[in-house]
């Protein structure tokens, strides 16, 4: 690798080990081999670099999820049956990517107070993230339906965020996949 992808490599790991905003400089260089001046060479400044790691990983997150939730479901299963088995696979990924997502929600928390372009950055990952989730949990192909990709992808964002807030709190309390359709149908009925 170069140094800018040693950077890079450095700056992923001191996201997972010690979150966004704790990483400074010094421990991204330290991590990476590289020096601190190699930070602005390739990058202009340490939260380019660390935006960009942040970018990366959530993209490999979603490559990995993807994979994970395409993986063992039956052809002849129901709507409620592929969810029910991709929601258990979400929540098994909590756990492994607990330090990302507590990034997350960290920089969320931050948000009014983050640059312009990290806004735009989370915004459109958040968008991609809207379409990511229709095309897995409704086996949309992307572009058919615009309309619906918006609408179910929204709803299972919401959803994802929300019960990722309950599992960083108390992992314990996490429903599972056969728990969340059970309450679905609770509230259609």
């Amino acid at each position: 690798m170069g140094n800018r992808e040693d950077l890079l490599a450095g700056a992923k790991r001191c996201l997972i080990e010690k979150g966004y905003s704790r990483t400074t400089a010094r421990d991204i260089a330290t991590a990476s081999g590289v020096s601190l001046a190699g930070i602005g060479y390739h990058f202009r400044s340490k939260e380019a670099l660390m935006n960009e790691a942040l970018f990366v990983v959530m993209q490999e997150w979603g490559d990995e999820l993807a994979a994970t939730l395409s993986a063992d479901v039956r052809a002849d299963a129901t709507p409620l049956e592929r969810f029910e088995a991709a929601w258990d696979r979400v929540v098994e990924s909590f756990e492994k990517l607990r330090p990302l997502w507590v990034t997350q929600f960290e920089l969320l928390g931050q948000i009014d107070h983050a640059a312009p372009e990290l806004r735009e950055q989370l915004a459109r990952a958040i968008g991609e993230a809207r379409l990511g989730l229709a095309e897995l949990f409704e086996g949309i192909t992307l572009g058919t339906d615009p309309e619906r990709e918006r609408l179910t992808g929204t709803v299972y964002q919401a959803m994802l965020t929300g019960f990722l807030s309950q599992w960083l709190l108390d992992p314990d309390s996490a429903l599972s996949g056969r728990e969340v359709v059970a309450a679905l149908r609770m509230i259609v009925d």
